[in-house]
């Protein structure tokens, strides 16, 4: 199976590069600069789990011209748009196409660009970053992802993929329920981003602040639009996520949060607005994930207008 994994970042560098270790035939689709930089140094993983240096194919959008069995697309929500265009021309007819990316909305633009049989359903559960010198470093244990059919079928392609995937050292399973999977993800997403953006600080500082019950608050909130769109979280899924945001000491905050305390740019539409969007209206008022949603994008408003000048 050729594999082309968009991006060399933190999600794609690391699954990307564990299948390279594995022997799988991988490319990175990257732009010039980290390609320089690949090709300079290769892809090195930092983990304690195990770590990679590795030299690793690497194409750029304009000398990509032939289809790929396998997409693997790890990039940034507001990257979206760019990055379908720049990996357009690897699509064929019988290509699937595995997104990573959190929420939902990248599904509906994946699906009208290259139809919906191209397009699988996904979600990972790891915590990367890339340092300075652009190697990936693994932040926890966890380096898990599953994928399937969004019809909940367990097609041919899909039992291929997980035979790719069987030997690289990462956790990853076929799913025969991959969009209930993606929405539980997402209503736990939303509630840590939600509270941790907004009080602006981790857990455990939350909790100290005696503040657990908006946090909580916001997971019902979450959970209640995730019930209406015809995806229940499970009882076993919101009991584990009321631990997680409860949990007196915790150092756990979103990725969200650090993008803030760095001055980049969010994924707040696309985590926080566009759940907003789908149940919002239903929420009442005051509803915690409409104020979580305003102060993040009262950042962005901010961050665009310090940019123009």
């Amino acid at each position: 199976m050729r594999i082309l994994v968009v991006g060399a970042g933190a999600i794609g560098g690391y699954f990307g590069g564990r299948l390279v270790e594995a022997g799988r035939d991988v490319t990175f689709l990257v732009r010039p600069r980290r390609a320089e930089q690949l090709a300079r140094g290769g892809l090195v993983i930092r983990s304690r789990l195990g770590d990679v240096e590795r030299p690793v194919p690497t194409v750029v959008a304009e000398a990509l011209h032939t289809p790929f069995d396998l997409i693997l697309l790890s990039c940034k929500a507001y990257d979206l748009d760019d990055a379908i265009a720049s990996f357009a021309p690897a699509v064929g007819r019988e290509t699937a196409i595995l997104p990573l990316l959190n929420g939902m909305r990248h599904l509906d633009a994946l699906e009208q660009r290259f139809g919906a049989h191209a397009v699988l359903g996904g979600q990972c559960a790891i915590s990367t970053t890339l340092d300075a010198e652009g190697r990936v470093l693994h932040l926890n244990d966890a380096h898990f992802l599953s994928f399937g059919e969004r019809d909940g079928s367990m097609s041919t392609r899909v039992e291929a993929i997980a035979a790719d995937f069987a030997e690289a050292k990462f956790d990853a399973r076929a799913s025969g329920a991959i969009l209930q999977e993606m929405w539980e993800k997402w209503v736990l997403i939303c509630t840590v981003a939600g509270i941790t953006c907004l009080m602006r600080a981790p857990i455990g500082d939350v909790v100290a602040a005696g503040a657990g019950d908006v946090a909580t608050r916001l997971l019902d909130e979450c959970a209640a639009i995730a019930r209406a769109q015809g995806f229940p979280p499970s009882d076993a899924m919101v009991q584990r996520a009321r631990t997680m945001v409860t949990t007196v000491g915790s150092p756990f905050a979103a990725s969200m949060l650090r993008d803030i305390e760095r001055g980049a740019r969010t994924e707040v539409e696309h985590v926080l607005g566009d759940l907003l969007r789908r149940g919002g209206d239903a929420l009442g008022a005051p509803s915690v994930l409409r104020i979580a949603h305003g102060h993040v994008a009262t950042y962005e408003a901010q961050r665009a207008r310090l940019a123009a000048g």
